[in-house]
């Protein structure tokens, strides 16, 4: 019954005072608006779409969902979560009063040479802080606050994962693509090479066409290896990504100049990046922990009052335990008043004060990051279309010079030499345009997970 003097003391710790500073975030450092945004801003963003909305080849998808339930940086984020949410409820758990049941029994000598039995049961509460000033109460928040960084930052990998594997699919489409253009040109050149030397076996050309016509098709070659290498390359990153081989049975890929993958897209306001991006949200719990953190250091210069109390049973005689003359019950409450610790608690509350400083720092960082990453996007936007048009038009004039070139060289007009070069140039010109297309679509991916997409399927 003495425990009903426990209960408002129990309330008076749930309804202690803060000295935890008043968050103040700092003025978001960015404009109002996106100077690189030509188009009057769209009711929505781009984070409202879909990663499927986003992603439309469906062997993409389907490597996407792969990577989702089998990447090990995935799992670690997800791990990562749970063990600070175990921290935040193993903190919390000090802000309420532990009871446990025990019992036993005592058997000792006294100085006149007697001896003396003492046996207990019952219920025990044991050194229970009351939280005056908030110091468990800061430390609770600070443990939730770090909670919800952590779930940020999982939600932060989930969308970092989703851009990696469409950045890798995008490089192991190119490596094909390039790899096939490597192999016909070789095969075109291999040919060339036998032409002209059956032609200098005839006296009809030259030692030094031979010597041209040789070395175009060894440079053809390593280049060939090269993106050999690099398709095998690409592969492996794409597994390692994926957490497991490739499937057998993926849907086909579609060609870089036939991707689905959306390139225009709806930035919205700067201010959205604030609610939408899982960095800046993370970097906002990580200061609201921080500065939960202050309020604990300072409380630690008040006076703590702790509780410790029992109710039971104390009998000299194992039998007569559970008699109703038995009951006995304790209360001892102690007050601890800081004096001196050698500067250790001025010391904390520095640390605390200059963790918030940086932790302000960093969520003004992330937000600078945020919004870089999106005008960076947003530049891609509006360039690449007229440079891929560009470099389409210059794949149409080198296959015309080399066309021209070829029917000149046909007819004795131009040296073996300008063959060559408009060969390579035209070569080198395709190359470029399956560079230009990956680029167009890996920046678009970007731009896609710099406004906050990614989340939502």
């Amino acid at each position: 019954m003495r425990l009903i003097f426990i209960m408002p003391l129990a309330a008076l710790a749930l309804s202690a005072c803060s000295l935890t500073p008043p968050l103040v975030k700092p003025a978001p450092p960015m404009p109002a608006a996106y100077a690189e945004a030509s188009a009057p801003v769209a009711a929505g963003t781009a984070a409202d779409l879909g990663w499927r909305q986003m992603l439309l080849d469906a062997r993409l998808q389907r490597l996407v969902d792969i990577a989702l339930e089998n990447n090990r940086d995935l799992r670690v984020a997800s791990l990562n979560v749970e063990a600070v949410r175990a921290q935040y409820q193993i903190q919390d758990a000090g802000r309420y009063p532990g009871v446990g049941a025990n019992a036993g029994g005592v058997r000792q000598r006294g100085a006149d040479a007697t001896v003396q039995n003492t046996f207990t049961a019952g219920i025990a509460m044991s050194a229970f802080e009351i939280d005056l000033f908030g110091r468990l109460r800061s430390l609770s928040d600070a443990a939730f606050a770090r909670y919800l960084a952590t779930r940020q930052g999982q939600r932060a990998a989930h969308m970092a994962l989703i851009g990696a594997v469409a950045d890798a699919y995008l490089e192991q489409r190119l490596a094909e693509e390039q790899l096939a253009l490597a192999r016909q040109t070789l095969l075109d050149w291999r040919q060339a090479l036998v032409l002209t030397q059956r032609l200098h076996g005839a006296q009809q050309g030259s030692g030094l066409d031979v010597a041209q016509a040789e070395g175009q098709a060894a440079t053809a070659e390593a280049d060939v290896q090269a993106r050999e290498r690099a398709s095998l390359l690409s592969r492996n990153n794409l597994e390692l990504l994926l957490g497991a081989p490739l499937p057998m049975d993926l849907p086909a890929g579609r060609p870089l100049d036939g991707q689905p993958v959306l390139t225009q897209l709806p930035p919205g306001l700067p201010s959205d990046l604030l609610a939408r991006r899982p960095d800046i949200l993370q970097a906002e719990y990580a200061l609201a922990a921080a500065n939960a953190e202050i309020g604990a250091a300072r409380a630690a210069f008040f006076p703590r009052l702790s509780l410790t109390a029992s109710l039971g049973l104390a009998s000299p005689e194992l039998g007569d335990l559970f008699r109703g003359s038995a009951r006995s019950w304790s209360f001892a409450p102690q007050v601890t008043q800081p004096l001196f610790q050698g500067g250790q608690l001025r010391a904390e509350l520095q640390l605390s004060r200059l963790r918030k400083d940086v932790a302000v720092l960093q969520y003004e960082q992330a937000i600078q990051t945020a919004f870089r990453e999106v005008r960076d996007g947003l530049a891609g936007s509006a360039t690449f279309a007229q440079q891929i048009a560009a470099q389409e038009r210059v794949v149409a004039a080198a296959r015309q010079r080399q066309r021209l070139s070829q029917l000149r060289y046909d007819a004795g007009q131009d040296s073996r030499l300008e063959l060559l070069d408009a060969q390579r140039q035209s070569y080198a010109a395709q190359q470029a345009l399956l560079d230009a297309r990956r680029d167009q679509f890996k920046s678009a991916v970007a731009l896609y997970q710099a406004l906050g997409g990614g989340l939502e399927e």
